[in-house]
C-alpha cells in the first residue's frame, strides 16, 4: 500500500465501529424470512391488455434496479453514519510545567508617572509594565495565569486559567483608579495567594500534607504600603507556610532609602526584598523599560522547566456526510416511488 494511502487511511476512525456490523443485515434477512406463497400478497393482477403503452416492462425492470441500488445505498450510508466516521487531526502539543502563576499589579496613583519610555517615547509606568507584562504572560503558555490588581482594594481581575491569551488582553485593559489610588500591598498578596492555593490554605490549618513548590506569585509595586488591613511581611510569611514563592518587582528609579528631596509615592524597596526572602522568592529592582524586560526574562528562565506535553488528538466528526447520502436516497425512492 502507498504511503500517502497508509497516511489516509490511518486518519480516520469510528466512534461507534461495532455499528458495522449491521452491513449485512438486509442480506442475511432476505435468507433467513421465506418467501411470500404466490396469491398470499393481495396484490391485484392487471392484464397486460388494460395497462397498454403506459409503461413498458423494460422500464419497469430499470426503475426497479434503481430502487434497488437506492436502498442498498441508504442502507450503507445509515450504517456508516451510525459507527460515527471521524477524521483524526494532528495537535499542537503545548509546553507544561504545571506551575500556577498570579501577577499582582499595583494601580496606585503613582503608576502614572512619565518616566519610562517605549519606542523612543516617554510613557507612564503602567504603559511600560502592560508592554512587558502582557509579552511575559503570553510566553507561558502551559502554565495557569492569573491577575490581581490592587490599590486602596485588592480584586481578581483574572482568574487562573490556561487562556494565558485573555489574561495578557485584561492586562492591557488595565487602568489607573478602579480601585483607589493608595497602595495595599500585603492585600494584594494576600488575595493573590487565596485565589492561588485554596487547598493549601485549607491544608495548613488543618496540618495537612506539606504544600507543593509549584506556585508563584510575581508582585510588582512602585510605592509602600499605605493602604489596606494586612501587613506585606506578616502575608508574605503565610506565603512560605503555603509553599508560594514571591518574585517582587520594585518599579521607579527613586526608592525610600535614597530619597534626598523627600518625594512623595517613592518605591518602599526594603519591604519588597524582605517580602520575596521570606517567601523564598527573589527580589529586583527595575528604574528603567531594559531593566523590566531583563526582569521578566530572568522570572522566565528561573520558572523554566517546562516539557512538551503529550499531544490530544483532535477529531472531527464526518457522520453527517453519509447521513446526508441516506437522505438524498430517501428522497429519491419517494419520488420514483410516486411516478411508479
Amino acid at each position: 500500500m502507498p504511503a500517502w494511502l497508509t497516511a489516509l487511511v490511518s486518519a480516520f476512525d469510528f466512534a461507534a465501529p461495532l455499528a458495522l456490523l449491521l452491513l449485512p443485515l438486509p442480506l442475511v434477512a432476505a435468507r433467513l424470512i421465506p418467501p411470500e406463497r404466490e396469491g398470499a400478497s393481495g396484490a391485484l393482477r392487471v392484464p397486460p391488455s388494460l395497462v397498454g403503452d403506459t409503461a413498458s416492462a423494460g422500464s419497469i425492470a430499470a426503475r426497479g434496479k434503481r430502487r434497488l441500488w437506492l436502498t442498498g445505498t441508504l442502507w450503507v450510508a445509515l450504517v456508516v453514519a451510525l459507527a460515527g466516521p471521524r477524521l483524526v487531526l494532528p495537535a499542537t502539543a503545548l509546553p507544561a510545567s504545571g506551575r500556577e502563576i498570579i501577577l499582582a499589579l499595583d494601580l496606585s496613583g503613582s503608576m502614572e508617572r512619565r518616566d519610562f519610555s517605549l519606542d523612543g517615547e516617554t510613557v507612564n509606568r503602567l504603559a511600560a509594565v502592560k508592554r512587558v507584562g502582557a509579552d511575559f504572560i503570553r510566553r507561558r503558555a502551559g502554565d495557569r495565569i492569573g491577575l490581581v490588581e490592587f490599590a486602596d482594594q485588592a480584586f481578581v481581575a483574572a482568574a487562573p486559567t490556561f487562556d494565558t491569551a485573555s489574561v495578557a488582553r485584561t492586562l492591557e485593559e488595565a487602568s489607573i483608579g478602579l480601585v483607589g489610588r493608595s497602595t495595599g500591598i500585603g492585600d494584594g498578596l494576600g488575595l493573590a495567594l487565596k485565589r492561588l492555593a485554596p487547598a493549601q490554605v485549607a491544608n495548613a490549618e488543618g496540618g495537612g500534607p506539606p504544600p507543593s513548590r509549584d506556585k508563584v506569585v510575581v508582585l510588582l509595586s512602585d510605592g509602600a504600603n499605605n493602604a489596606g488591613q494586612t501587613a506585606p511581611k506578616d502575608v508574605a510569611a503565610l506565603a512560605k507556610d503555603l509553599g508560594v514563592r514571591v518574585y517582587t518587582i520594585a518599579l521607579g528609579p527613586i526608592d525610600m532609602a535614597d530619597n534626598p528631596n523627600n518625594e512623595q509615592d517613592v518605591v518602599d524597596v526594603e519591604t519588597l526584598r524582605a517580602m520575596a526572602e521570606a517567601s523564598g522568592g527573589r527580589a529586583f529592582r527595575v528604574k528603567t523599560t531594559e531593566d523590566l524586560e531583563s526582569v521578566a526574562a530572568a522570572i522566565d528562565e528561573l520558572e523554566g522547566g517546562r516539557a512538551q506535553a503529550p499531544p490530544l488528538p483532535l477529531r472531527r466528526d464526518l457522520w453527517p456526510w453519509p447521513g446526508a447520502l441516506a437522505f438524498l436516497c430517501a428522497c429519491a425512492l419517494l419520488a420514483t416511488r410516486r411516478r411508479l
